[in-house]
């Protein structure tokens, strides 16, 4: 089983027919509880039940449920992504119960599909809602967070929060599994950050275009590669980039540390020109995510980033 998938939209709905939620920053997680106990499974369909030890106890809540949600890890009341990577892909049980209580997670539910084995998906949202309240799932490791009736004001707050956006969903939506969803829609908030280039790749099938760049953030220790980035480079935008790194070319990487997937091909310049990148953060590994180019800051320079 996949879950239900949120549409990008463009203007928050408003009226009693839509519910609005914090769009949490996290791993999307299908629990399946039955009386032996919990199995977890991510949007791929993947078993990260072993992952997350301290989730299993949800057997406790009932039997023969299902339940939709976010695992999330915070930090200073904040979701991390970064800090769930500690997390998501661990696979051995014994590294797993150690990171418990180093690393907590917290099961963040806002859907339930099936309960005492009655399959609840053709139920409209609104039904299913008051299901999931009557399960009471209240503990430290997990909860259900709170919908609300004002979509502006929630989109604003987790804005000034620092969150990741909100979630739109209409009241009358039944849950269609793998679905994509036209009833749901998501409204991510992207940050605008600035970076330092360290490094150029061709466009793919051409030697002379710039496809994209590789940034990176300058610290104590030296330029620590933060992604590589692509959207937001096509049409004018190359040419003016590429005629402002060539003459900072070098024979090395300027980065402490490169993936071999990213070095390749890659043409190396001083890291003197600063731009602008608007993301989602930073994820796995410290990468940027879903980067999109923004421009060149020539107010500012490496030192001041």
């Amino acid at each position: 089983m996949r879950p239900m998938l949120a549409t990008r939209g463009d203007h928050v709905p408003a009226g009693d027919a839509w519910s609005h939620e914090v769009k949490w920053d996290g791993m999307r997680i299908l629990a399946e509880i039955t009386g032996t106990g919990a199995r977890l499974t991510s949007r791929n369909e993947n078993d990260v039940s072993v992952s997350f030890p301290e989730l299993h106890d949800l057997a406790q809540v009932g039997s023969d449920l299902l339940l939709d949600g976010e695992v999330v890890a915070f930090e200073q009341g904040i979701p991390s992504f970064g800090a769930l990577a500690d997390r998501m892909h661990v696979r051995d049980a014994r590294k797993a119960a150690r990171l418990v209580d180093k690393r907590p997670v917290t099961f963040l539910v806002f859907d339930v599909m099936c309960r005492d084995g009655r399959d609840l998906s053709r139920l409209p949202l609104s039904a299913r809602r008051e299901v999931l309240a009557d399960l009471d799932l209240v503990d430290a490791h997990w909860q259900v967070p709170p919908a609300y009736d004002d979509g502006e004001m929630l989109l604003e707050a987790t804005d000034q929060q620092g969150l990741e956006g909100i979630v739109s969903k209409r009241l009358s939506s039944r849950y269609d599994f793998g679905a994509r969803s036209p009833h749901w829609l998501k409204f991510p908030h992207r940050r605008r950050t600035s970076w330092v280039i360290g490094g150029w790749r061709p466009e793919t099938g051409s030697d002379h275009r710039v496809g994209s760049v590789l940034v990176g953030e300058p610290t104590d220790q030296g330029l620590v590669f933060r992604g590589r980035v692509g959207s937001g480079i096509a049409g004018k935008v190359g040419p003016v980039l590429k005629a402002m790194l060539e003459p900072l070319e070098r024979k090395d990487s300027p980065f402490l540390e490169v993936p071999r997937i990213d070095a390749a091909g890659t043409r190396w310049v001083e890291p003197l020109l600063v731009v602008d990148v608007e993301s989602l953060g930073l994820g796995i590994q410290g990468r940027l995510r879903q980067p999109s180019y923004r421009g060149i800051r020539t107010d500012i320079d490496p030192g001041d980033i």
